[in-house]
């Protein structure tokens, strides 16, 4: 195809949605209801991970150090902790003292129980670690315990296997939806679009008979259906992000940013959701239009 025939196709397929507006009003429409699905989904399952991220990081991995345990045991660990920050997100370590003086404060008026205690004695170093992905529990917990000088690691198995279960299943159904979301909305506009194709069958037909290529044909209507789905991915992204906006002003009023509850900001969301609805709305606007002028271009 020559230069001149590709920008009198585009010009043509501009054309295409003045000449049928109901036609146009209709597709816009459906891309965009069916883009509001997806923006919602996503935005809803982005912020399942994100919670779900925060609840992994909360259940902490308890390090008991061995009574007694040399510096050199202590550096090892802390080596251990400090090389490996893709997967620990932070740690705090107390020595036999503060352990000792955060007894003492549990107890509350009991404490003087402990007045004539010899907490070197009796009481380890210990270091609390929090993950980044409770995904990794398994895999931290079995080099910490292979450190020499470390007596027991401890953490919440069960709490750490129902969220990387739920992480994964969150992300699954993530994408299922996706698919089949993408899939409804091709078959819909493509339906769509047959109308306007019809209409112009006849022209195609003759159009055929001169010579016209299948590419020729079928551009006008890619460039029609492109235009379409982009038209629609911003009317969705401008809606999905008025509608978050507010949601989350009403929702975050009384959480702090750093709560266990707090929804992620649609400033953190809005170029995925941008990228989502553009990439989404021109694929299924310009596949759609291709496969309902298919038929047409086989004569």
């Amino acid at each position: 195809m020559s230069l001149r025939a590709f920008w009198n196709s585009v010009k043509e397929g501009f054309q295409g949605i003045i000449r049928h507006p109901l036609v146009t009003v209709a597709s816009i429409t459906t891309i965009l209801l069916m883009l509001l699905l997806m923006s919602v989904f996503f935005i809803f399952s982005a912020n399942a991970r994100y919670i779900m991220r925060k609840v992994g990081q909360q259940p902490p991995i308890e390090v008991y150090m061995k009574l007694g345990c040399t510096q050199e045991q202590m550096d090892m660990t802390v080596s251990y902790l400090q090389t490996n920050t893709d997967k620990i997100k932070s740690y705090y370590g107390m020595s036999p003292e503060e352990n000792y003086k955060r007894f003492r404060k549990e107890l509350g008026d009991s404490s003087t129980i402990l007045d004539d205690f010899d907490y070197n004695s009796y009481l380890p170093y210990t270091v609390t670690v929090q993950l980044t992905d409770p995904q990794y529990a398994d895999e931290v917990v079995m080099n910490l315990q292979a450190i020499p000088g470390i007596d027991k690691v401890m953490q919440e198995s069960n709490v750490m296997t129902f969220l990387t279960r739920a992480t994964k299943t969150v992300n699954i159904a993530t994408g299922i939806a996706f698919i089949v979301l993408f899939l409804i909305s091709l078959f819909i506009i493509s339906n769509m679009v047959r109308i306007s194709v019809f209409s112009r069958s006849t022209e195609i037909a003759i159009m055929k008979f001169v010579g016209a290529t299948n590419a020729y044909i079928r551009l006008p209507y890619i460039v029609e259906g492109a235009i379409v789905g982009l038209i629609s991915a911003l009317c969705a992204w401008g809606l999905s992000y008025l509608a978050y906006s507010e949601l989350f002003k009403r929702a975050m009023t009384n959480v702090e940013s750093g709560s266990l509850y707090a929804l992620l900001p649609m400033s953190s969301l809005s170029v995925y959701v941008l990228f989502l609805c553009l990439a989404s709305g021109i694929i299924i606007g310009s596949i759609g239009s291709g496969i309902a002028v298919r038929k047409y271009v086989k004569v």
